[in-house]
């Protein structure tokens, strides 16, 4: 399989989630379907380590998005988490980490496309 095709189809459960964001205006509605994304990416493929690759993502991106917000580096308009940042952000971010694990998995095969 093509790796420019094999990096699309890791991104599709991301580019679900960011074209969620206008559709949903409930955070937590939003955040129960990004869960859902993200346990049925989970359920259909799913390596060694991703899941702690995901806790990482969700608690670094937590402390960073903080950090940034505290900075005034970012604003957030939806501050349903801890009444600065929307509360599906960090499962955002946790995925983002696995997908981009798994493109760098895709590319470190003998870097040809």
């Amino acid at each position: 399989m093509n790796k420019i095709y094999k990096i699309f189809l890791n991104s599709i459960p991301i580019l679900v989630m960011v074209g969620l964001i206008p559709l949903i205006s409930n955070d937590f509605l939003l955040t129960a379907a990004f869960g859902l994304v993200v346990v049925v990416s989970f359920l259909k493929k799913r390596e060694p380590k991703e899941s702690l690759i995901f806790v990482a993502g969700f608690l670094l991106m937590v402390f960073f998005e903080y950090i940034f917000i505290l900075t005034g580096v970012e604003v957030f308009y939806r501050n349903s988490l801890f009444g600065v940042m929307p509360i599906w952000l960090p499962l955002l971010w946790a995925y983002g980490f696995v997908a981009m694990s798994r493109i760098v998995k895709i590319l470190d095969k003998s870097t040809k496309l």
